[in-house]
């Protein structure tokens, strides 16, 4: 602190200064608050590169276990070596397709390693001394993700390409939305059926009705065209199975067949605009890149206040795959570090918080939401997929 005179010379105010230590300081604090966002930005890449290994590995498998079959069947029939010939080439061509198709895997492998090679490296590049430039980048990186999320694809790519920053973004994901929106756009659903059974576990965990709004709507195409008999033999094979749980809608969706494509009752009537294909775009989106809170949110979580949702609900989705298990002892990350272990009455805690409270009380466990007391050595280690 530092007194300044006044032009008069008669009185002083305190100033405040700021030395080079304390901005110091207060760049590194403001650069791990802002790597703390990043997670999305490793994990996108990661889990697209997890999915390519995946896809390959079982392609492999499936093709060399096809290929061995044969050449057990052959060995043990009786056939001659013309037709043995026939077999042998036919093996030989199976063979070097699926040496191209390895290929082709290993440059998607080596293209989604090389993007998450550089995203490391960008991320290991902050530092205090480029805070202002590595920010400047940060925000073009927000601007090209809001782009393409509102499907301003063109602009959003021209940005990353004059900018050098390809690999930094995920033009290639919101690529592969792009062609499920445009065959929306067309009144085609295949591609987003498509991507529904690639997806098929997340959507049945967050009970999505994305897949049942495509199958109608295919219903309604088929009463529009008045082919009624395709129509009825569509419903009972795709959408019997939702009865369970839309059974309102079908019951509804089911009547318009007597109205012959042109009802007059507005409730029916409805299912034949074409606000209903984009309905079926915006659903779309929102399942691509789903942003969503629990109900019984912890009170720490932002979420958890009404506020805080208002907020939220216009910002930009985050693409998540997994869940995220955070301990309720130190609000930390729970992951393959810091491991989740179960309590004898089923809760689950962080290992860093339990061996602490262990160390703390003789090797006791005291769960902080029941009160149960147990042994360390009581505790099972829970594996995270």
């Amino acid at each position: 602190m530092e007194m300044d005179s006044l032009p008069n010379g008669n009185s002083t105010i305190p100033t405040s200064t700021t030395t080079p230590s304390t901005a110091l300081s207060s760049k590194l604090t403001r650069l791990t608050e802002s790597l703390k966002l990043e997670h999305q930005f490793l994990r996108v890449p990661f889990e697209h590169y997890k999915k390519t290994i995946r896809t390959n590995h079982r392609a492999v498998e499936k093709e060399i276990s096809s290929v061995i079959s044969i050449v057990n069947e052959a060995a043990d029939s009786d056939i001659s070596n013309d037709d043995a010939v026939q077999h042998l080439t036919a093996l030989v061509s199976r063979l070097q397709g699926l040496k191209r198709k390895l290929e082709e895997g290993s440059r998607t492998e080596n293209l989604q390693a090389q993007r998450c090679r550089a995203r490391i490296d960008h991320l290991e590049s902050a530092g205090a001394e480029n805070l202002s430039e590595w920010n400047n980048t940060r925000m073009k990186r927000i601007l090209v993700d809001y782009m393409l999320r509102m499907s301003y694809y063109d602009t959003g790519l021209k940005l990353a390409e004059s900018s050098n920053m390809l690999d930094l973004v995920d033009i290639d994901v919101f690529l592969e939305a792009k062609r499920v929106i445009d065959a929306l756009q067309k009144r085609e659903v295949a591609p987003a059926l498509a991507w529904c059974a690639d997806n098929k576990s997340r959507l049945k965990k967050s009970k999505s009705k994305f897949e049942f709004q495509l199958r109608l709507q295919e219903y309604v195409e088929l009463v529009r065209a008045e082919d009624h008999l395709r129509a009825i033999t569509y419903a009972r094979k795709y959408l019997a199975p939702w009865a369970a749980t839309h059974m309102k809608e079908m019951q509804r969706v089911f009547a318009i067949v007597a109205f012959k494509g042109n009802p007059e009752c507005a409730v029916y009537k409805i299912f034949f605009e074409p606000k209903q294909w984009d309905y079926l775009v915006e659903q779309f989106k929102q399942e691509f890149c789903s942003y969503c809170y629990e109900d019984d949110c912890t009170k720490e979580d932002p979420l958890s206040q009404e506020s805080f949702r208002k907020l939220a609900s216009p910002l930009p989705y985050s693409k998540q795959h997994h869940s995220k298990l955070v301990c309720y002892i130190t609000k930390e990350l729970m992951d393959t570090e810091n491991p989740p272990q179960v309590l004898p009455n089923g809760y689950v805690y962080s290992t860093k918080a339990l061996e602490e409270m262990a160390k703390r009380n003789g090797g006791k466990i005291t769960c902080p939401r029941t009160g149960l007391v147990c042994n360390y050595l009581q505790l099972v280690k829970a594996y995270i997929s």
